[in-house]
């Protein structure tokens, strides 16, 4: 039902009742007060009728021998009002055409109904004067008569209705004007327009709901914004396991013997890493949808690093060391959810972290709160990467060459970290472009071959091998 018809339906219900209440209320009073008066009339018909009689005693008093039949003559009448004139005894003296004597018998004084041959009458006896004087009326026509006063009034209040739900449709209809236009403006938007609604031609009572309608297109379009930077991330991610997967599948097409057995051990590595992306990518997509985290058991910190230990590395435990102080914690959140969260992040340290250094994992428990820090473990970490006369400091940003500072740029000093940290291995150009460029720049096409050009000027012309076809690697032999 649209909101139209059910505004209307509603009021216009509602002045029905209204109206309709007020009508029959109107209608019960004035059928009480045309009775009232009718009957009035009943009585002051014969109480006039008397007066008229004691004015002229001659004309009904006996003792003058005879009764005067041309001075209480009455003249004929149709249907109507009808009178009798009467002595106490029962003698009639006068009485209107067409009155049914049955009708005018003797009766008590005051208002008497009866039914004559199928009529009711509505009778009225008054007394005075040694006279009787009997009025009556027919009830038809009295009730005639009340209907046609009735149908009178009532025309009025339905004109009156007719008239209000009339006046109502056009209100109504001229009142949802406004929602209406904001209807089509947002039919007329394309699906990718997030901006706000303009709430200046809105009346006063619509602008809550744009306001709100306005607030979701904000949160939608942050949202949006959120999966595009997640999809690019996702891409980002499975692509550079897929390009490394792809290098050493070619260099092992083009090599035998033991650098075929290490391009396809490289190519393992890459799937692993691969399966181990979507594995996050699929937690990710339970974290955000509708999928229950909670399996109704308590959560124990110790228990949660275990599980989130044995997960993150299940080739190497020795890597991760935990470091807690034995106090019994419960978390406030699911258990899969905190050994999932705990895990990711263990996952980024390791990733992080070069090969020969291991991980801390400190559990610290006060009142209120777990704190859970993960720390280098001490005394393991390598700074410097050095091959040869060349040495490179990641966290400095130094580099010399037979104890000689070699000025590089930022893209030139991500390039050489790339292609020392892969020990010989041959990284594809895409791989070294991911290692330079954020996934949202713009990458020229030559930009790749400008860097290698001004690291082999700046470091020597052999210290960058090409590999045909393939992609680069870092010189071992000549470093």
């Amino acid at each position: 039902m649209s909101l139209r018809l059910r505004l209307l339906l509603m009021i216009g219900v509602s002045l029905s009742l209204l109206w309709g209440g007020v009508a029959i209320w109107t209608l019960r009073d004035l059928d009480n007060e045309m009775r009232v008066t009718l009957d009035q009339r009943l009585a002051m018909s014969a109480q006039m009728v008397a007066g008229l009689m004691s004015q002229n005693p001659a004309a009904w008093n006996r003792r003058t021998g005879k009764a005067g039949a041309s001075a209480l003559s009455m003249p004929a009448a149709g249907k109507g009002l009808a009178c009798q004139v009467s002595s106490l005894r029962g003698e009639v003296f006068a009485r209107t055409p067409g009155a049914m004597p049955e009708a005018m018998v003797t009766v008590a004084p005051g208002f008497a109904e009866r039914e004559i041959k199928g009529e009711r009458w509505r009778t009225y006896t008054y007394e005075a004067h040694d006279l009787r004087i009997t009025t009556a009326d027919r009830m038809a026509e009295r009730n005639t008569l009340l209907r046609d006063v009735m149908v009178a009034a009532v025309a009025p209040f339905v004109v009156a209705l007719t008239g209000s739900l009339m006046v109502l449709w056009l209100g109504v209809r001229s009142g949802l004007v406004p929602l209406e236009r904001l209807r089509q403006a947002l039919a007329s938007r394309a699906p990718d327009a997030l901006t706000p609604i303009p709430g200046s031609p809105m009346p006063r009572e619509l602008q809550p709901l744009v306001n709100t309608l306005n607030q979701l297109l904000e949160r939608m379009s942050v949202t949006i914004s959120r999966e595009r930077r997640f999809t690019s991330d996702a891409a980002h991610e499975l692509r550079t396991p897929l390009t490394a997967i792809k290098t050493h599948l070619q260099v092992a097409r083009i090599t035998r013997g033991k650098e075929a057995e290490v391009a396809l051990d490289y190519a393992e590595e890459g799937a692993a890493r691969l399966q181990h992306t979507l594995v996050q990518l699929l937690t990710l997509s339970q974290v955000e949808g509708p999928f229950s985290w909670d399996d109704g058991r308590i959560a124990h910190a110790d228990e949660v690093a275990r599980l989130a230990m044995r997960d993150a590395a299940p080739g190497a435990p020795e890597r991760i060391v935990l470091d807690s102080d034995g106090k019994p914690a419960e978390l406030v959140l699911p258990q899969a959810l905190a050994v999932t969260a705990l895990r990711n992040l263990l996952d980024n340290a390791l990733r992080h972290s070069p090969a020969e250094n291991s991980v801390r994992l400190e559990l610290r428990s006060s009142k209120d709160a777990l704190h859970a820090l993960l720390r280098r473990a001490a005394g393991r970490s390598v700074d410097a990467i050095e091959h040869g006369p060349l040495r490179l400091c990641p966290e400095s940003g130094e580099v010399t060459l037979h104890g000689r500072a070699v000025v590089l740029s930022r893209r030139e000093l991500a390039l050489l970290a790339a292609l020392l940290h892969a020990r010989g291995r041959i990284l594809s150009a895409d791989q070294l472009k991911d290692s330079l460029y954020d996934f949202s720049e713009e990458i020229e096409s030559n930009a790749l071959n400008v860097h290698i050009h001004h690291l082999r000027r700046k470091l020597g012309a052999d210290i960058i091998e090409t590999v045909r076809g393939v992609g680069y690697r870092f010189n071992m032999v000549n470093a």
